[in-house]
């Protein structure tokens, strides 16, 4: 018989209720400790006087409104709910006429001591013990100071069990410790793996190639002036290895990349329902590299969309690096594209700002929807586009920001760091 449902019913209990648990389950062996029971010619402990009456009662009714609300803080506020734990102890042991707190009163300490002790950090685990160990040794110390007869044993047993609790707590802390760890190091190795992978297909694609193209240019340079065929056949060399080089790399990219959903015939497939991100709209037309040069180009395409794209320039043009031109345009492409599906909005406004020569700032917001234009993919979308254009921009060391406008609508917002020496034209 399988496990599986009793473990999630103690999964589903949580450790306020545990503590409540011990707590009901010390207070009714106290009780069965008093009395006489079948087969008894008397109980095995002397009620007391205290205990069998209204003041008596009324303590141990307070001790357990103290332990239930220490049970309802355990999950937040673990220390406070082990000092109610802790009073809680002291006043049920009073009307008992004990000289020690006995072991059934400090059950919901233990449960305090080992869910502190798996789930919290080490200092505050060791300051737990400590402070539960020292109500034991004041406690028998008070009465000894007072001239009353103390039992030492039965406390050492009591201190003996919590400090079980606790190493138990410990050990499972460490144990759920050792598996994050080895979870996060074997991701990271199958990051590495991967990574080593790809570097080994990159090199088996390219630098062969590669090195064909190097001899075949160097004995079309020597000959070009001599031998104009044979520099010919060189250069027809290096355009078929070029050619066979970028179909490989073009191979490998595609298996590393995921598939898209633009690409696959038939109805557009849910990004939230199969688990893959929604990449940008791969509008006809632009090249196969593009830049912010290629804005208008999109912004043709987008009108033919049904969105109106408006491009505005701030501060004179100046270069900007191929792969920070590329993520610009890339954030700028999703960012409309977003628009096109989620917004309903009919326009939108992109702003390429130049004028800090060592920043290039994007922005595109839209005004939010209009009555009677459509969104393409009804809801707000998976947040993969988000995702994407904020790890983009991280790569880079820029900053990101995605937020709605205070008017209404969305705007988002890239900061793109530009190398040093990159000045406007």
């Amino acid at each position: 018989m399988s496990a599986t449902p009793s473990a999630q019913f103690f999964k589903r209990v949580t450790p306020g209720g545990w503590a409540a648990v011990a707590w009901g389950a010390g207070i009714a062996f106290t009780a069965l400790l008093r009395i006489r029971v079948p087969g008894q010619d008397e109980p095995d402990v002397f009620p007391g006087f205290i205990i069998l009456r209204w003041d008596g009662l009324t303590m141990l009714a307070v001790a357990t409104l103290v332990t239930l609300r220490g049970g309802a803080l355990l999950a937040r506020r673990p220390t406070a709910a082990l000092n109610h734990f802790l009073v809680a102890s002291v006043i049920a042991a009073t009307p008992l006429g004990v000289d020690a707190i006995p072991f059934a009163q400090y059950l919901a300490v233990d449960v305090a001591l080992y869910a502190i002790a798996a789930a919290r950090p080490r200092g505050e685990a060791w300051r737990a013990l400590l402070l539960a160990q020292g109500l034991l040794v004041v406690y028998v110390a008070v009465r000894l100071l007072a001239g009353w007869e103390a039992g030492t044993t039965s406390t050492l047993a009591v201190a003996l069990t919590a400090l079980v609790a606790w190493l138990l707590g410990r050990s499972e802390g460490q144990a759920r410790e050792y598996a994050e760890r080895s979870r996060a190091q074997a991701t990271e190795q199958a990051v590495t793996s991967e990574r080593l992978r790809i570097a080994r297909e990159m090199h088996d694609t390219v630098a062969h190639s590669i090195g064909i193209v190097a001899l075949q240019a160097g004995a079309a340079r020597r000959v070009i002036a001599t031998q104009p065929e044979a520099a010919r056949q060189a250069l027809t060399e290096i355009e078929t290895a070029s050619r066979e080089t970028l179909a490989g790399l073009r191979r490998l990219v595609g298996a590393l990349r995921t598939a898209d959903p633009e690409t696959v015939a038939g109805p557009e497939p849910d990004p939230a329902a199969v688990g893959c991100p929604a990449a940008p709209v791969e509008l006809p037309g632009l090249p196969e590299m593009p830049g912010l040069a290629a804005l208008d180009r999109l912004v043709e395409l987008t009108g033919n969309a049904g969105v109106r794209v408006a491009v505005r320039r701030a501060g004179a043009p100046c270069p900007i690096p191929p792969d920070i031109d590329l993520s610009a345009f890339r954030i700028v492409q999703e960012s409309v594209t977003n628009v096109v599906r989620h917004s309903g909005a009919d326009s939108c406004t992109v702003t390429v700002d130049q004028r800090d020569p060592e920043t290039l700032a994007v922005t595109v917001e839209d005004r939010g929807p209009v009555p009677g234009h459509a969104r393409v993919s009804p809801g707000t979308g998976s947040g993969y586009g988000l995702t994407g254009m904020r790890e983009r921009v991280a790569v880079l060391h820029g900053e990101f920001s995605a937020e709605p406008r205070p008017g209404g609508g969305f705007r988002v917002t890239a900061r793109l760091p530009l190398p040093t020496g990159v000045t406007p034209r």
